[in-house]
């Protein structure tokens, strides 16, 4: 289940990741100019997070293979219908609506939720950050060989290849088939899904963690889909934004890996809070010295290092503070802030390009909610609520 729930995460967002290497090919062949891109692929993660907690909850009561295999049909034939655009449009309805409906099924709120409920409590940490890194092997690998299908066959061509490999995770879903088990009616675990859902409502770190992960999907979507053309601007080769992406997947499964050890060791708030800091201190590092191949190499290393570390902690405070019998669900609530933090990170920072010419404004909200997300983890009160408390 493991090993079919990270190479699901690996498939899904090692695609995902490459859209912005489609960037440049879009806009030079049909005039769909970097607002309208990043608007696409804002749409795609604002219905990643507004669908999400219907998808957990579907999740926690049939299966996430079920979810999964519906997820990896939706995908391949949202990137295939991609392959045809001739506008806007098209690109909105395709990688916008199609794809990240699709994404709520095979990424980290069903896996995740599938991979914690196989391992005993002592090592869900560990658990979550394995599929989390899932998705860091994808990033490494994926989009070295999007740049080369691009070169080679075209945006369209390799929109049509990768909606095939989208349509082997139909067949990753059986790995992680199979319902949740139900607790016994009468114990403390046998909490109803409205009482899970005003417990977590009435719990200020719950809404403190939704805060923090907000910041976490802002930074992704505004490095992940901006980041090429930022190098491209500043005279670098494209090539150096394919590996600026490569290179932060692949200092991800290292990230993802120690991050996921430490959710199992230290007070999770703390790393967390830690791990934002450090983001604001990357970015700062970066723009603070002139842009160059090796500068793009260094702050793709480090910022990768800090990636994805912030999922496997946040589910696993959900899971520590509410419990497991709703994690999807609840961590789906979570997981939608961070990609309304998405939308805004890929809207937003193609917004202000339009506006202002440059993404120094995209940079400098970037540093400061950073800090912002470090301060607000610190007062999360993390013990288990009452109800497991009394287990």
């Amino acid at each position: 289940m493991l090993i079919c729930a990270a190479t699901l995460v690996t498939i899904a967002m090692g695609i995902r990741q490459s859209f912005g290497l489609f960037l440049r090919p879009v806009e030079l062949e049909i005039g769909v100019g970097r607002e309208a891109f990043g608007l696409a692929i804002a749409v795609q993660n604002l219905i990643l997070g507004l669908a999400q907690p219907l998808v957990g909850a579907l999740a926690d009561r049939h299966g996430a293979g079920r979810v999964a295999a519906a997820g990896g049909t939706f995908y391949a034939l949202g990137l295939a219908l991609a392959a045809g655009i001739s506008g806007a449009f098209g690109l909105n309805l395709t990688l916008g609506v199609l794809v990240g409906f699709a994404m709520t099924g095979v990424t980290f709120v069903v896996a995740i939720g599938a991979a914690v409920r196989a391992v005993p409590p002592e090592k869900r940490g560990l658990a979550a950050g394995i599929v989390t890194a899932g998705g860091s092997v994808g990033q490494f690998l994926l989009v070295p060989v999007a740049q080369g299908l691009i070169g080679t066959f075209g945006w369209r061509g390799t929109l049509l290849i990768y909606a095939a490999l989208a349509g082997t995770m139909v067949l990753l879903a059986i790995g992680i088939a199979g319902r949740p088990k139900l607790p016994e009616a009468g114990t403390a675990g046998s909490q109803s899904f409205g009482e899970a859902l005003r417990e977590a409502a009435g719990h200020s770190g719950f809404w403190l963690l939704n805060a923090g992960f907000f910041v976490c999907g802002f930074h992704v979507a505004f490095v992940g889909t901006h980041l090429p053309a930022f190098l491209v601007d500043k005279g670098l080769d494209p090539a150096v934004g394919a590996r600026a992406l490569a290179l932060v997947g692949l200092f991800n499964i290292l990230g993802s890996y120690v991050f996921g050890m430490s959710a199992d060791r230290w007070r999770k708030k703390h790393v967390l809070a830690g791990i934002y800091l450090a983001r604001a201190v990357v970015m700062t590092l970066f723009l603070a010295f002139p842009i160059t191949s090796l500068s793009a190499t260094l702050f793709a290393c480090a910022l990768g290092f800090l990636w994805l570390g912030t999922v496997p902690l946040t589910s696993g405070l959900v899971g520590q503070i509410f419990g497991v019998r709703y994690v999807s669900t609840l961590f789906g609530m979570v997981f939608l802030s961070h990609q309304l933090g998405s939308f805004f990170g890929a809207w937003g920072a193609g917004y202000a390009y339009a506006t202002t010419g440059s993404y120094d404004l995209a940079w400098q909200i970037s540093i400061a909610i950073a800090v912002l997300a470090a301060l607000l983890h610190w007062p999360i009160r993390d013990a288990p609520v009452a109800r497991l408390a009394t287990e």
